[in-house]
């Protein structure tokens, strides 16, 4: 990488940090009696370069708005606007009421993400390319072939939807959501559950998720994938993370699968991942390795494999500031990504 390229890296990210930084100086968290209202998120902004740096600028806003009229029940609005949401055009990424029931469980209705979604385990990864969901790396460097770029089971957050999930504890979480009211599939499906052992040295957790579409029209599973007409979609998938003091050991799988897709290109098939990360004070490092091989199941289609390594280091430099760098190669392609993330 040439000197000129750090230097204007680096000006970009310490403009971005500066911006940032005052932003978060009003994030707020406000409690007016029964009522609680709360601003938090995220802003990244940092490169990642092949054969030229491309910019990459990453965020999330979240507000929450909360009603608690005893210690047993509370009432939520919440709104989230991102990136993910901003490259769809779209005014929001999330947008729906809950009810919660202390020790029972909790009721979700509007546009959000399944509970297949929620409960499911990524891989371990500390850089910010969003290795578990619409990953930067396929995004901005792209693929020669369609990609099931999230390993963890998601059927998207742009249909209605009704999710009722347990409350949490020692041992399980599960839940089933519906949806539908959208342009892009009659109805849908899903259901997941999170096993958990959290005694002793070692503490282990293990997702299985499922989930069926009926009647795909032009579903957009991904950004950047082609979108899909079928007569329904099945998916499961599953997870399973490790830890044992500083180290975090994850895997997980998903597969997919469209009855009869039209079109030359199909975006079903099989992803898998594997990954570690070490914590050490405020150092953070991790490895990461994700498979996607599509177009498996029907013999017309032409199969594309792709395989993407990730190396990740990160320091938190305070409570609200952290810097990240990632090293990989996907498509027999290396790439060089590094950036700044602010919270709030």
């Amino acid at each position: 990488m040439s000197t000129r390229i750090k230097r204007v890296s680096f000006g970009i990210l310490t403009s971005v940090a500066t911006i940032l930084s005052l932003q978060s100086a009003y994030a707020l968290s406000q409690k007016v009696g029964d009522f609680d209202f709360r601003l938090n998120g995220y802003g990244t902004a940092g490169f990642i370069e092949t054969e030229k740096p491309i910019f990459l600028g990453d965020f999330s806003i979240k507000t929450q708005a909360l009603y608690t009229p005893s210690n047993v029940h509370t009432f939520g609005l919440v709104y989230v606007m991102d990136a993910t949401a901003l490259d769809e055009k779209e005014w929001f990424h999330q947008a729906f009421g809950f009810w919660q029931w202390r020790g029972v469980g909790r009721i979700e209705a509007g546009f959000t993400e399944s509970v297949a979604h929620k409960l499911g385990l990524g891989l371990p990864d500390v850089g910010g390319l969003k290795l578990n969901e619409n990953s930067w790396i396929y995004k901005k460097i792209g693929s020669d072939g369609p990609v099931i770029a999230n390993t963890v089971l998601t059927t998207g957050h742009e249909a209605v939807r009704l999710n009722v999930v347990s409350a949490s504890n020692s041992v399980s979480q599960y839940g089933v959501s519906v949806s539908g009211l959208t342009d892009e599939y009659d109805f849908g499906v899903d259901a997941g559950i999170k096993l958990k052992q959290s005694r002793g040295k070692t503490k282990t957790a293990m997702s299985l998720a499922a989930s069926f579409l009926n009647d795909l029209d032009d579903y957009a599973s991904d950004t950047f994938t082609p979108k899909t007409t079928a007569d329904w979609r099945a998916q499961v998938a599953v997870g399973l993370n490790v830890q044992y003091n500083s180290w975090i050991f994850g895997l997980n799988a998903r597969a997919v699968y469209d009855e009869n897709p039209t079109g030359f290109v199909t975006t079903d098939g099989i992803a898998a991942g594997a990954g570690v990360s070490y914590d050490l004070l405020n150092y953070t490092l991790s490895l990461s390795y994700v498979l996607s091989d599509t177009g498996i199941w029907h013999s017309w289609a032409d199969e594309y494999v792709d395989n993407t390594v990730v190396a990740s280091f990160r320091y938190k430099y305070s409570k609200f500031v952290d810097v990240w760098s990632s090293l990989g190669i996907t498509r027999h392609e290396p790439f060089l990504s590094a950036g700044l993330r602010l919270t709030f």
